[in-house]
């Protein structure tokens, strides 16, 4: 029998990927009382479960769309997710209704058959997530109460339970999705015969890129000014320790990273975070409310608080200080360059060998200096993707020329270094061409594939899994073969 409170479940926990939030239903009960397995949705086009007896009895409900598996899709999903896409600026012009109602099916399709498969997430993960999302709002909004009052929620469990029911549904279609396709690979004849049947007037034409290559010094601090630094982290640290000041405090003050500087040093991270190993080692050693020791990255020097221990992640606290680099250091370093400059041009030795010999940067010398697209670690840049600072040092100069020592700030709060730059391949606006362009057809050729395989899963699943589309969506072209005959 079909229990009352089983079907509220279901609205209640109809929800929505991202940041948009569902709403409990709207209802409307008669004053007379009504026995919990005599309730009947009047305007909730739903089919019985099968062996279920269920009457019906008038009741105001927020529209229901379709229903798969176990999830049901309110019409006011629908709507908070156009919305959404809207506040996150994204053109919604060529969105319809029908296409928004198709892709919530598709993830509810996905997250349904992962509980099938027993592909999990566990609660910690997903508590952990909603921790992170609370604690980036609390920093945009400016407070919990803030927050609550622009999500127009009554108490923060409220909160944390519609997020967390968001959260679990979005990880179990992504890692259902995930599962689909990790072992789909990919042979040279599948993508030979991927781009022998696009015709010709039809190839796809890849834009202007370069390949760059670069030679870097790092000046480096004296003994007596990286001292210094440490003494005045380990004055910080005592005042912590011994007189209860706050951490947070002395991070808005000190620190120099300006990642969270102004979060009073704040970051929350795991073991797989892409931090540097030598602080994420140190922050994994440390107990709760322990400073640690002054240590070195290649940032500079640092100390952190944990603030709290949540299982595998660490909400945690750190003063970034940099010793100071002298106007002789960096000039000693820009003088070294252009040695370096000089006999190359000279032809005492290639610009690799110089990079290998000479360069301070250990990601890029044992390659020839080549650098790596960040995007997708090629070794080309499109010269309309590329970083605008990185285009203006390179796009003056001519082929086989070095430019003269270059001076760059670390973005990411590191020291100021050195760097020589030459272009040591261009490559002009061009039609595909399989043996220059392998690799991008390649991955052409495998997100094909990956397609394919997603849309033989959808069909094959579509047709084994319980699910219901109201009257009025049924004429939609959806994609998918939502409606079953």
């Amino acid at each position: 029998m079909l229990k009352m409170n089983k079907v509220k479940a279901f609205f209640i926990g109809s929800i929505l990927s991202g940041v948009a939030f569902a709403q409990e239903v709207e209802q409307e009960v008669p004053d007379t009382q009504v026995e919990t397995e005599d309730v009947v949705l009047e305007e909730a086009a739903i089919e019985p479960v099968k062996d279920t007896v269920v009457t019906f009895k008038r009741i105001k409900l927020d529209g229901i769309s379709a229903v798969v598996g176990d999830y049901v899709i309110l019409e006011s999903d629908i709507e908070k997710t156009l919305i959404d896409l809207k506040s996150q600026g994204a053109s919604t012009e060529d969105i319809t209704r029908c296409g928004l109602l198709g892709k919530l099916m598709e993830d509810r399709l996905y997250a349904h058959q992962a509980v099938q498969d027993s592909i999990l997430v566990s609660d910690d993960e997903v508590n952990a997530t909603g921790d992170r999302q609370l604690q980036t709002l609390v920093q945009q909004i400016g407070s919990m109460p803030k927050v609550l009052k622009y999500y127009k929620k009554e108490d923060e469990a409220s909160f944390r339970e519609e997020l967390f029911k968001i959260n679990k549904l979005r990880m179990l279609s992504e890692r259902m999705q995930n599962n689909i396709i990790s072992e789909i690979e990919i042979t040279p004849e599948e993508v030979r015969q991927f781009f022998n049947k696009i015709p010709e007037d039809e190839r796809p034409v890849f834009g202007a890129e370069m390949e760059i290559a670069q030679i870097v010094k790092s000046p480096k601090p004296s003994e007596k000014e990286i001292q210094k630094v440490i003494d005045r982290l380990n004055e910080i640290k005592a005042d912590v320790d011994d007189n209860d000041a706050s951490f947070s405090v002395k991070a808005i003050l000190y620190s120099q990273d300006p990642g969270s500087k102004s979060k009073g040093g704040f970051y929350s991270i795991t073991k797989e975070t892409g931090f540097d190993k030598t602080f994420k080692d140190v922050a994994f050693s440390l107990q709760e409310g322990e400073v640690s020791e002054p240590f070195e990255t290649q940032f500079g020097y640092h100390i952190i608080f944990i603030e709290k221990i949540r299982g595998q992640e660490l909400d945690l606290r750190h003063i970034l200080i940099q010793p100071e680099i002298s106007e002789d250091a960096l000039a000693e370093a820009k003088a070294e360059l252009d040695s370096i400059r000089t006999k190359i041009n000279e032809g005492k030795f290639t610009f690799a060998e110089a990079a290998l010999n000479f360069s301070d940067e250990k990601e890029t010398k044992f390659d020839g200096g080549l650098l790596r697209n960040p995007t997708n670690f090629d070794s080309r840049f499109e010269l309309t993707k590329m970083d605008p600072s990185l285009y203006n040092q390179v796009r003056n100069l001519k082929d086989n020329e070095i430019s003269y020592p270059i001076l760059e700030e670390d973005p990411r709060g590191g020291a100021p270094k050195y760097k020589l730059l030459k272009v040591t391949n261009r490559y002009d606006e061009h039609v595909a061409d399989f043996s220059k362009d392998y690799i991008k057809i390649q991955k052409l050729a495998l997100t094909e594939k990956q397609l394919e395989t997603i849309k033989e899963w959808m069909n094959d699943h579509i047709k084994d899994t319980y699910i219901s589309v109201n009257d009025s969506k049924k004429d939609c072209d959806f994609a998918n073969n939502w409606v079953k005959d």
